[in-house]
Formats: structure tokens, sequence, C-alpha cells
């Protein structure tokens, strides 16, 4: 292992920023274009938008489905690995989709982009991260999620000013191409990446089998009662955030705002990277269960202050918590995990979150738009409160009954649920 010692520790600050681009890059080309690009699918392909946005749910769904098999593989073959061929993947989904001649093969082009997306984005970044260190994985996940935090932010106008002078399939080609041309070999390049503790030894033993340097929280035989939990809770998360962040503009419409209330959006996206930011600064010493209360308590909040007030104001501090929690949950989907069962399956169990939330996440838009029609919007919202508060006890509940061994011993292990 001595050829292997300098790259022990914390995953390299290299690989760190080669996986910021390739996770901009893949949540820019596959999730976040999509809605730019949505009106020129629907004039093309001769479909309303409800229904190219009914096909992006099925392909999320697709997608969700996916995830625990991807986390499988980078389990067994290394995430660098599996993320050098989700790029190649993700690139001919693009460039399939580009050249669909009809609604029925645009439909299976899309599905394949977000199969392949289970493959490149952060179930697979943050399996990567753990597999190439030694030291403070969670850190480093912390230090990814706030670089790929601006993948809206870059990709959002970019999409925009590459559709005012090229068509929707040329645009797709264009993202084809840069997941082909560069994210492909930052993939390539972080395969290199062997830790002295827990990397792929160069007798090919599979990744992620040694110790962790800290005890999972969790002894072997709670593993899959806890993970159960853990997926509940990340569903009701998923849930939460999916309906909300779809409609946030049409809502504040329905709750008599005024056009104008449009631009509290824009704060979303900032608060999402603020809160990774404050995390990362003053959030080391924090237990990651612990976080994940804080977490979902932050939409909760958001949430009654946008029912409780009706004003501006109040819209403005809701979309700031709001985005807040949501900037912290994508941390905690890859922490709690770490934190909770250790390093070994860590691919499967963040893979199994990955589909929990994404599934959650691609019906909830639906849901709401339903409640909201049934029952008008504040009351929907209100429904939508009780369960960002079921979330938040979940959480709160998993943070309060699992103690570090050295508190608790290792003899007593966590308390029941």
């Amino acid at each position: 292992m001595a050829s292997l010692s300098r790259h022990a520790g914390t995953y390299p600050s290299w690989a760190l920023a080669a996986l910021g681009v390739t996770q901009i890059i893949g949540y820019g080309t596959l999730f976040y274009s999509f809605a730019t690009l949505a009106p020129d699918m629907s004039r093309d392909l001769g479909w309303n938008e409800e229904w190219i946005f009914t096909a992006l749910t099925v392909a999320l769904v697709a997608g969700g489905l996916a995830a625990p098999y991807a986390g499988r593989l980078a389990d067994r073959h290394g995430a660098a690995n599996v993320m050098s061929l989700g790029s190649i993947a993700a690139a001919l989904a693009l460039a399939g989709c580009a050249m669909a001649s009809g609604p029925l093969t645009f439909v299976a082009g899309l599905v394949t982009m977000e199969l392949a997306s289970a493959f490149v984005l952060y179930a697979a970044a943050f399996v990567a991260i753990v597999q190439g260190s030694d030291g403070e994985a969670r850190g480093r996940i912390t230090h990814l999620t706030l670089i790929a935090g601006f993948a809206s932010t870059i990709f959002w106008p970019l999409t925009g000013w590459l559709a005012s002078f090229l068509d929707w399939r040329d645009v797709y080609l264009v993202f084809a191409a840069l997941n082909l041309l560069l994210c492909l070999p930052l993939h390539l390049s972080i395969r290199s990446i062997r830790p002295g503790g827990n990397g792929r030894t160069p007798s090919g033993d599979a990744p992620g089998r040694a110790e962790p340097l800290e005890p999972a929280l969790v002894p072997p035989a709670e593993r899959p009662r806890r993970l159960r939990f853990l997926l509940l809770a990340m569903a009701v998360e998923g849930f939460v955030l999916g309906s909300i962040l779809v409609h946030m503009i049409p809502l504040t419409r329905h709750l008599g705002l005024g056009a104008d209330a449009a631009w509290l959006v824009s704060l979303f996206g900032p608060a999402q990277v603020a809160s990774r930011l404050v995390n990362m600064v003053f959030g080391s010493s924090l237990r990651q269960a612990t976080l994940a209360a804080i977490a979902a308590a932050l939409p909760v909040a958001g949430l009654v202050l946008l029912l409780m007030t009706g004003t501006l104001a109040g819209a403005a501090g809701f979309a700031i918590l709001f985005g807040m929690g949501s900037g912290l949950i994508s941390i905690i989907a890859g922490t709690v995990p770490l934190e909770l069962f250790g390093r070994e399956g860590y691919g499967r169990a963040v893979g199994l979150l990955s589909a929990a939330r994404q599934l959650a996440t691609a019906v909830a838009p639906a849901l709401l738009a339903l409640m909201i029609a049934r029952l008008e919007a504040v009351p929907a919202l209100w429904i939508v409160t009780v369960a960002a508060g079921l979330g938040f006890f979940l959480f709160a509940l998993l943070a309060v009954s699992v103690q570090p061994r050295k508190e608790a011993g290792a003899s007593s292990g966590p308390a029941p649920l």
C-alpha cells in the first residue's frame, strides 16, 4: 500500500473540482435545461406542454427506480467507473432525444436521459468521494454540493442564450458534446484516486471494504430497519420539496400576492447555496442526523410563515427558509447514511435514498396540482405543511434515537424507533 499513501486522507481538491464541474454539467444538461426548452419541444412535437412535463415525470420515475441499481454497481465496480459509463450514456441519450422523430421516440430518449442521470449525479458522486478518501468524506460532500448548487444559476441563462439562435435539438446536441468531451475525461481522471484505507487496491478488490475511521452509529443487525425509516423520511421530504418547487410561482398568484411576487423565486437559489456555506463553515462538529432534523424543520417554518402572514415579506421569508432547507437536504442525503451505516454498502444505501426522494418528487407536483384544483391553494398548502411536519418529526426521532457509541456505549446501541 506504500504506493497508495500519497492519496490517503481527504479527497483531493483537484478531484473534487472535477466532480463539481461534472455535477454542474450533469444537472444543467439533464434536468435544469428542460423547463427552458419545453415550449420549443411542445411546438416541434405537436404536444401541449402538460404532456411534455408528464413525459418528464415518467422519465424521473424511471431514473429513481434505476438509482439503487446504480448504487450497487458503484459499490461493486467503483463509482468513478460507473460515472464514466454514465457520461457516455448521457451523451447518447441527449443525442437520441435530439434526433427523436416523434413523441414516442422523444419519450424514449427522455427516459434514457434520466436513467443515465442515476449514474452521474449526486448519488454516484457521493460514493466516489467516500471511496476516494480515508478521512473527512462528509466535509467534501458538503463542498461538492456547494459547487453544484450553481448548476441552475449557470444553465438556466446558458440554455436560454443557446436557444436564442439554436433550436432545442441543436441545444441537446451541444449538451451531449459537453457530457462526452468534458464530463467523460473528468470522470476517467478520478479513477486514479487510490486512498490507502478504502479504495480499490492494486489487486482489484472492490472499493469501500475497509473499516471507516469512526464506527457507524447503527450496528449491522439494526441497519435494515433504520434504513427503511430513513427512506420514509426522505420520501416525505421529496414530496414536500418537489410539490412546492414546481408550483412556487403559480402559488404566489393563488395566494393573491400579485405578479410582482414572482421575483421571490430568485431568493431560493442563493438561499440553497448560503445554507451549504454556513454548514461548511460552522457545522463541522454537528452530527448529520441532527443536521437532517434542522433541514426538515426549515420548510415547515417557511410554509407556516407564508400561510400565517400572506404578505410579500412573509413570502420572501418562506422562499429563503425553503431554499435553505432544500440546500441542506441535498447534503444529508449523502452524509446521514455514511454516519449511520458506514462505508460498507454505502452506494446501495445512497441509491435507495435517491430513489425514495426522486420517486416522491416526481409525483408530488401532480398531487399538489390536484389538491389545489379540488381544495384551493390555502388548504392544499396546509396539507403540504402537515407533510413537512411529519418529515421533521421522522428526522428528529431518528436524531434522538441514535447516539455515538462512545456516548451511548457500544453494547447499548441506538434506542428503538
